[in-house]
């Protein structure tokens, strides 16, 4: 029978499947750990399960309307809508991971060990405007709190890096994390009032 670390070490690699999604004169950026599965997908972009409740939850915050994001009538999202409101917001999106294993074949932050972090001080380069990050989960902020050398906060709460940057941890949008969609909604637009992206 084989050891567990001999299968962690068949366990196949990937890389993350998308490029940064940002402008120039980006503001916040929001980080997540890693997408799901390609089966899990319903379009090529940030949070494609259309179970994960981050897209519902930004149609709440900015339209009032948790489908306003979707296609009409259909429960598609809209990546044209999708992107205008991060483009017009200066919000920027990427994840932590860019290279990782999933142990247990899912998409759980707690079975996904990541070989290779983004490369956070290079992306941010790319937007000289961005002072805020807020990462979507737990394991999203441990990540970031070693690439920034910061503590990771409480859940709903931020820090400040030496270099001035807020950090941000919010709750994870997935189904699985026990909190209502308005409650994540709640958090999360509070987050963006005081990164000055809501008035």
């Amino acid at each position: 029978m084989e050891d567990f670390n001999s299968i962690i070490s068949d366990t196949e690699i990937e890389v993350h499947p998308w490029p940064p999604f940002y402008n120039r004169d980006s503001r916040i950026l929001i980080m997540g750990t890693f997408p799901p599965q390609p089966k899990r997908w319903s379009m090529n972009f940030y949070y494609p399960n259309p179970t994960n409740d981050f897209w519902p939850m930004m149609a709440l915050i900015f339209f009032g309307d948790r489908n306003a994001l979707n296609v009409k009538g259909s429960k598609q999202f809209d990546l044209d809508a999708i992107k205008e409101l991060l483009t017009t917001h200066g919000i920027a999106m990427n994840d932590t991971g860019h290279k990782i294993r999933r142990l247990k074949g899912n998409a759980s932050d707690k079975y996904l060990e990541i070989i290779e972090p983004v490369d956070l001080e290079g992306l941010l380069n790319l937007m000289p405007d961005c002072h805020t990050i807020a990462t979507t989960g737990e394991k999203a902020a441990g990540v970031v709190a070693r690439l920034t050398d910061t503590e990771i906060p409480k859940m709903g709460d931020f820090v400040t890096s030496s270099t001035g940057l807020d950090i941000w941890r919010m709750p994870s949008t997935s189904r699985a994390y026990p909190l209502k969609l308005e409650k994540k909604a709640e958090y999360y637009a509070e987050m963006f009032r005081k990164a000055g992206i809501l008035p």
